[in-house]
């Protein structure tokens, strides 16, 4: 069972949501932040990534980094640009990117479900990652950013998601990239008890995006828990932020990979190479692939597209099968020489959000050698292997549109 449970969410005032709405932590570098909170004191990015407001010089792990974030949190309730709810509520988000609506209950989800694993998760975390969010968190006092997870469909929970539309929202606007945001308060204690006992019943949930988040969350509760001498198992830290999608309304995009060498190999040698495992075709425009187990690869002013011969692929598989593991196992590995995408430096990562265009501006600069354009994994077979406790390899999703930032904060005392 799933059990999750209402909060009194710090949301900012009407006039404000959409000063306040910012981009995750993860989807930017610190510069980016730095210029896309400049002259918005108001913007979440204060708290989600705290070093904008220190010198450069100052190393983004420092706790310095989260005392910052927490001085921020303070000030944005003192100047009640975040005021919290009387009593506890549910909330829905919609948001809508083009033909894509996705609408989804703000809610908090519980820690022990994380660790029993009613919650399945489909990547490992990085430990340096994990530990800054630990620090952040804790220091926070708060879950600032939420967590995206998927429920199978589950036609009564939609039924009440859905009927939000009728009722004036108490927030609504669009964002720079065209992504319109629409909130809705839930204080009605029979919807909340109505969702409450539905989500009971739904056997798991899967984490779509926010591994580290979760891990996080789970690691607090466990220092509050030994500090706690009268923990009853009902205090907020045993709880944590989320955003709860049906699955049949996700969006998910490629995630592509440039690499900056070819392992030292000159272009001809590596496309004979690739001959062994690959059938390559000369395409004349920018290429991304519209099926499953097929690549589109840039190299030298080129596009081709790559097709896996049929001995590299084992449908029985949950984890094989997936067209980023067949690019690692029988590419990135063994030509170039990536054995580990998680930490080698010569391999990066672009969002489908970016584009196509974006993997020929990377290899025309010089900065990369080769870049691959790959087909987004599909929800089904993220959920089938979660189902099977097994790990994808990392950098295998990128959900669109991104949750905002900054709408709803779950304290933790």
């Amino acid at each position: 069972m799933a059990r999750i449970r209402p909060f009194m969410a710090l949301r900012p005032p009407i006039h404000l949501a959409a000063k306040v709405a910012s981009l995750p932590y993860d989807v930017m570098d610190v510069e980016e932040a730095r210029k896309m909170a400049a002259g918005s004191p108001d913007s979440f990015l204060h708290v989600s990534r705290p070093e904008i407001d220190l010198p450069a010089s100052v190393d983004p792990y420092d706790d310095l980094v989260h005392q910052q974030g927490r001085t921020n949190l303070l000030d944005f309730i003192n100047r009640r640009v975040l005021i919290q709810d009387p009593a506890p509520c549910y909330y829905i988000y919609r948001q809508r990117m083009g033909a894509v609506t996705q609408t989804g209950l703000v809610a908090c989800s519980a820690v022990d479900d994380y660790q029993s694993g009613v919650i399945k998760k489909h990547e490992q975390t990085r430990a340096d990652k994990e530990e800054d969010r630990v620090k952040h968190v804790d220091t926070l006092d708060a879950n600032d950013e939420p967590v995206f997870y998927i429920f199978r469909s589950n036609p009564e929970v939609e039924g009440i998601l859905a009927s939000a539309a009728f009722e004036q929202p108490d927030y609504h606007f669009v964002t720079a990239d065209g992504v319109s945001h629409t909130l809705w308060v839930v204080p009605d204690q029979e919807v909340i008890d109505r969702l409450t006992a539905l989500f009971a019943a739904i056997p798991c949930l899967y984490v779509a995006d926010g591994h580290h988040r979760s891990a996080a969350a789970s690691r607090v509760r466990d220092l509050r828990k030994a500090a706690n001498a009268g923990h009853t198992g009902d205090e907020e830290y045993n709880h944590f932020l989320t955003v709860i999608f049906p699955e049949s309304q996700l969006n998910i995009m490629p995630y592509n990979r440039v690499v900056k060498d070819l392992n030292g190999l000159a272009p001809q040698a590596f496309l004979e190479r690739l001959g062994a495992g690959f059938d390559l075709e000369p395409v004349e425009t920018a290429f991304a692939p519209q099926q499953r187990h097929q690549f589109g690869m840039y190299l030298a002013g080129a596009w081709y597209c790559l097709t896996p011969k049929a001995a590299l692929i084992d449908e029985r598989d949950t984890v094989g099968r997936l067209d980023v593991s067949i690019l690692q196992n029988n590419l990135l590995a063994p030509v170039l020489g990536i054995e580990n995408p998680r930490t080698d430096k010569r391999i990066n990562f672009v969002g489908g959000i970016r584009g196509v265009e974006e993997l020929v501006r990377l290899v025309d600069s010089g900065e990369y050698s080769v870049a691959f354009s790959m087909h987004p994994t599909s929800i089904t077979e993220l959920m089938e292997l979660s189902d099977e406790d097994r790990i994808m390899p990392p950098k295998s999703t990128w959900f669109e549109p991104k949750l905002r930032s900054g709408l709803f904060v779950h304290l933790l005392s």
